[in-house]
């Protein structure tokens, strides 16, 4: 089956508008086995998705090595990965577990921001990945989501460091795209102001629950070129879901508020024949700084779901209906 693509960027990376988040092959540890995370991965290659997105947190390196064991059955030259930078793993007895994975990885994680980091935590992903390069690198995790009150000395390291040698690798052809990967949209406006980057990886922050870019974020990133990847399309569950009891928000029990809007998104939604999730996977679609959504796959059954949601006929009656209820701006 055949995705469509999207350049990132002024780069020659080309992504599937429908890519695949590589979290959970991780995050749930020996909740699947590496047979079935393989044919998770097997099924996505079938279905055409030829982005696939990982990181060293994700299951403390589970995720990059399940991942990378099942595409290196495929042409390198015809998928795209994108990993991230600014985390090590070290023995778990010198880091910190990342609360959110459920893996038996004898590892933690730390944090590393200098500039020779990048080339560091370059280095071990590809080892874990047993892969010969990524295509995009992205700079994890430094916003104020992650960091708090230190985020500012956070950043300041970033821009000294590991954000230079990040353009100083797409310099010399080690990778083809550079970027963030975060859960929040005024880091990435601080970052364009002050870097030559390709791409942001926005994680739960345009969605049909949430359009703030639209205000600043997406339109600067339109007029530089510049590429946004959509990371938790259904905000971390809550817009795939029905039931309230497995819904979470920014992977916490959801509130009522945001239930409730969901759920007026959902009514909307049916009255035109749309499944909510089609809409959420095609909403940030829409936007031409947006070249791919990347939800997280935890089943099998979910890869060719997605892939027929992506694909699914909304028209742009729904998204009249659901401006006029001022539920989701237009774009």
């Amino acid at each position: 089956m055949t995705l469509t693509t999207r350049t990132i960027g002024r780069t020659r990376v080309e992504v599937t508008t429908l890519g695949f988040g590589g979290g959970p092959l991780g995050q749930v540890g020996d909740q699947i086995d590496a047979d079935q995370a393989s044919a998770i991965v097997e099924a996505a290659w079938r279905e055409g998705i030829r982005y696939f997105d990982t990181a060293p947190l994700y299951g403390h390196g589970l995720s990059e090595k399940r991942l990378g064991a099942s595409l290196g059955a495929f042409p390198r030259d015809e998928f795209v990965l994108s990993c991230k930078v600014g985390r090590l793993l070290v023995p778990a007895a010198e880091g910190n577990r990342n609360p959110n994975a459920h893996d038996k990885e004898p590892f933690g994680v730390c944090f590393d921001y200098s500039y020779d980091g990048a080339r560091r935590s370059l280095d071990a992903s590809l080892q874990r990945l047993g892969l010969d390069r990524i295509d995009i690198m992205l700079c994890h995790d430094i916003d104020v989501w992650t960091h708090g009150d230190a985020q500012s000395r956070i950043f300041d390291t970033a821009a000294r460091g590991i954000l230079r040698a990040m353009c100083d690798l797409r310099a010399e052809g080690v990778v083809g795209a550079i970027g963030l990967g975060v859960n929040e949209a005024s880091v990435c406006s601080r970052v364009l102001d002050h870097f030559d980057v390709d791409c942001f990886l926005l994680a739960g922050r345009f969605t049909l629950l949430e359009q703030s870019p639209l205000d600043d974020l997406l339109p600067q990133c339109h007029r530089s070129r510049v590429s946004i990847i959509i990371g938790g399309p259904y905000n971390s569950g809550m817009l795939a879901v029905s039931d309230r009891q497995q819904a979470t928000y920014d992977y916490q029990p959801v509130d009522q508020e945001r239930w409730d809007k969901a759920g007026r998104i959902r009514a909307v939604c049916a009255a035109h024949g749309v499944d909510l999730r089609a809409a959420a996977l095609q909403y940030p679609l829409r936007h031409p700084a947006v070249a791919s959504v990347i939800p997280g796959v935890w089943r099998l059954e979910e890869v060719s779901a997605n892939t027929v949601l992506c694909k699914a006929n909304v028209l742009d009656a729904l998204w009249d209906d659901l401006a006029a209820a001022d539920l989701v701006r237009k774009i």
